[in-house]
């Protein structure tokens, strides 16, 4: 079956002109409808629909590398974060950037939590802070102009139009936080950084209720509702850090359930627990690995990026996975029996 199920060309899709450095599914949003948004080194994030990889729209704004992209849950929102040292939140429909955050130095990670239209928005990145901004507060985007403003000058209109933020366990991160993930539980993020530490905080204290030490810095950190059913809180917290790829129990703090050791240096990991299996991308090479979760032996190998794979994930329906490369693609890999989207 694993021959079957995987072996066909995968749908490369082009557009990017330098490095993916991020990419990410929304839910399933209506009528088996889901979409990719992918973070680049070109400074235009690209939105996608998830199951043929065709090009919806790129979001046009930031001035420096976008280092992560997200869906709100029903793709009715993205948000980036880049090294123009803002953040912006999006309106997938227009392409319109609602709101502009800026920061002092670059933003690496952004989430959302698990709602229609969020109103609040993670971040966090160089700064070593995590932030989270009250959208519903904020005025607009903070563009420069001074007719926004009703003093005339522009840093007003910045300073009226700001969405309010406040910091969550000032001083902790001795590193970068480079991904940020909102639990299923609502009052819990989840920050990965480069002091090699996956930090687990409650916002209502604001403070860690959980930390565990990688073996390494860390490449992709994502939470993974594959098989368990999200609303119902769940999942798995799959990190990729070194040579190891960690999973940890989605609903426990600092719980790890299994960490498989591999010969390659990690760079990201994505799994499907519904059958057993993760994917790996490496920084030393070009192929994407599919690994028996339970075993932790490698049963395939995907040749056809050129160049190391910095991320990857599954769709929210398990039937494909989607990995970025150095190369400037994104590539759609079918992980089902039978045919599905564009493999017929």
């Amino acid at each position: 079956m694993a021959t079957e199920t995987t072996k066909v060309v995968p749908l490369t899709c082009h557009g990017h002109s330098r490095p993916i450095t991020h990419i990410s599914f929304s839910s399933v949003v209506d009528d088996d409808q889901f979409y990719l948004i992918s973070a680049c080194k070109d400074n235009n994030p690209m939105l996608r629909d998830g199951v043929t990889g065709d090009w919806i729209g790129t979001f046009i704004g930031h001035k420096g590398a976008v280092w992560q992209a997200r869906l709100s849950s029903d793709a009715t929102l993205a948000a980036t974060g880049s090294a123009d040292f803002s953040a912006k939140v999006w309106d997938t429909h227009t392409g319109e950037a609602l709101h502009t955050l800026q920061h002092n130095h670059i933003v690496r990670a952004v989430a959302f939590p698990a709602q229609a239209r969020p109103q609040i928005l993670a971040t966090g990145g160089a700064e070593k802070k995590l932030r989270i901004f009250d959208l519903s507060r904020s005025s607009g985007s903070g563009s420069n102009s001074s007719a926004s403003s009703p003093t005339g000058t522009g840093a007003g209109a910045d300073a009226a139009a700001a969405a309010p933020s406040y910091e969550i366990g000032p001083g902790v991160h001795e590193g970068t936080i480079r991904s940020i993930v909102w639990a299923n539980d609502l009052n819990v993020l989840i920050t990965a950084s480069e002091d090699k530490k996956i930090r687990w905080w409650d916002l209502r204290t604001r403070s860690t209720i959980g930390e565990y030490a990688v073996n390494g810095t860390v490449g992709s950190c994502e939470l993974e509702n594959l098989g368990v059913d999200g609303s119902q809180g769940g999942g798995v917290l799959s990190v990729a850090a070194g040579k190891s790829a960690y999973f940890f129990d989605g609903r426990q703090p600092a719980t790890l359930i299994k960490q498989v050791e591999t010969p390659y240096e990690l760079a990201s990991v994505a799994l499907h627990a519904g059958q057993g299996k993760f994917v790996t991308g490496s920084s030393g090479d070009t192929w994407v690995r599919v690994w028996d979760f339970n075993e932790g032996n490698e049963l395939e190998m995907g040749k056809g990026h050129h160049g190391p794979i910095w991320t990857t994930s599954f769709s929210p329906d398990g039937k494909l996975y989607a990995t970025g490369s150095e190369d400037g693609t994104i590539k759609l890999w079918k992980f089902t029996t039978g045919p599905y989207g564009l493999w017929r």
